[in-house]
């Protein structure tokens, strides 16, 4: 058996995939756990500050939070794509990666002390970094090559869709039924356990060949070349892309002007939801246009659109029509970079190595958001959002051109 032929085999015995049956239960099982999870994630993270400032505990707490957690989750994704390449099965353990997530999040009701979140986020955090090389893993693992494209847009967009969903819970449950924060908290990890049962009951996984002990560096060597550059491609474009919270700093700061700093924070708060709206649309676009182009071609172009976005920043005025424009680039841009990014992944790697290359992927997108939100907050800070977003502009066409001069086929 060709080892194209084996890959479909065993994708249908996976998860029931055909050719012209793309959306199997394993798909959708991972679809539906990133909506769950990200749901449960969201309703915590949005009320997460406020609920800090009501314990009396400084923005700095926050920070501190957010940055032992992220560091945390990079680990995870890092050590558990090494590891669990060397598994028969790989399911039990993105089970066990939601559940610890969902518990972690509902504990924070429990929290009296910020050393309590930071416990708790840093611990709900480690499952998230387990679980995503290996989810990852398992959904290229029940799609062919011809169908990555959907696949990763399909899950994607579900995963957007929950990001949609948690904050307006979190609204509904804090404004309309007056609950507390803790019991926000307990509620939130009702969605969170959900998507552990949906990997575990719907997602079908086969047993696997495992691939043979070696040492990080052993493993890492046996990946091969064009996906070790399309990695430098990720991590030149991460250097600058940074966390899209910025964009609703931007937006609050240029309406302040004209609308009030109460109705910057609605307009702003619009217009994320609209960025949200596009990112989800386009991650199922991109993802149908993968299978049918080359997947490099689309994925620099998706970083070619933030560095639209960047420039426009830089050069436009920033009234609510632009301030829209922005907004949009932002969601399409992100909608195809990461269903690119994962999909072209999964084609570059072959499945047995799955693990690592999206724990790697993973732990350099993490790595890349740290490094580039720092870097463009401080520029922001001494030289002005145009310095700020110029520098990410520079960074989005310089990988881009990477992702260009990837090889068509690996170098002998």
């Amino acid at each position: 058996m060709g080892e194209e032929a084996r890959r479909r085999s065993e994708a249908s015995g996976a998860g029931g995939h055909s050719q012209g049956r793309w959306l199997n239960r394993t798909v959708l099982g991972v679809g539906l756990a990133s909506l769950f999870s990200d749901w449960s994630h969201e309703i915590a993270t949005s009320i997460l500050p406020a609920f800090l400032a009501a314990m009396g505990a400084s923005a700095g707490w926050l920070g501190l939070i957010e940055g032992v957690s992220d560091g945390f989750s990079s680990f995870a994704k890092l050590a558990s794509g090494y590891y669990t390449d060397r598994l028969r099965r790989r399911k039990p353990v993105a089970v066990i990666g939601y559940a610890v997530t969902a518990l972690a999040t509902g504990s924070l009701a429990l929290a009296s002390a910020a050393w309590h979140v930071l416990l708790a986020r840093s611990l709900g955090w480690l499952g998230r970094g387990v679980r995503t090389p290996v989810r990852k893993a398992l959904l290229a693992a029940a799609a062919t090559r011809e169908t990555y494209g959907r696949a990763f847009g399909f899950e994607r967009m579900m995963d957007t869709v929950g990001a949609i969903i948690g904050p307006a819970t979190a609204f509904l449950l804090l404004r309309q039924f007056h609950l507390a924060y803790p019991a926000v908290f307990a509620l939130a990890a009702i969605p969170g356990l959900l998507a552990a049962a949906a990997m575990g009951l719907l997602v079908a996984e086969r047993g696997r060949r495992s691939v043979p002990h070696a040492s990080f560096g052993g493993s890492l060597r046996a990946l091969p070349r064009r996906f070790r550059r399309f990695l430098g491609a990720v991590g030149v474009f991460g250097l600058g892309d940074f966390a899209h919270s910025m964009l609703i700093l931007l937006a609050a700061q240029s309406l302040t002007p004209s609308m009030g700093a109460a109705g910057a924070a609605a307009a702003a708060t619009g217009l994320y939801v609209l960025h949200n709206v596009f990112y989800a649309a386009f991650s199922m676009i991109a993802g149908w246009l993968a299978d049918r182009m080359p997947k490099k071609f689309l994925l620099a172009g998706g970083y070619f659109r933030g560095a639209l976005m960047a420039l426009a920043v830089v050069f436009l005025p920033m009234g609510l029509g632009t301030l829209g424009l922005v907004f949009v680039l932002g969601g399409v841009y992100v909608g195809i970079e990461e269903t690119l990014e994962d999909s072209l992944c999964a084609e570059l790697v072959d499945q047995e190595r799955h693990g690592m290359a999206f724990g790697l992927l993973s732990a350099v997108n993490g790595a890349g958001d740290f490094l580039s939100s720092v870097i463009v907050g401080a520029v922001w800070s001494a030289a002005g959002a145009g310095a700020a977003f110029g520098y990410s502009a520079i960074l989005f066409l310089a990988g881009g051109a990477m992702v260009l001069a990837l090889p068509r086929s690996e170098p002998t």
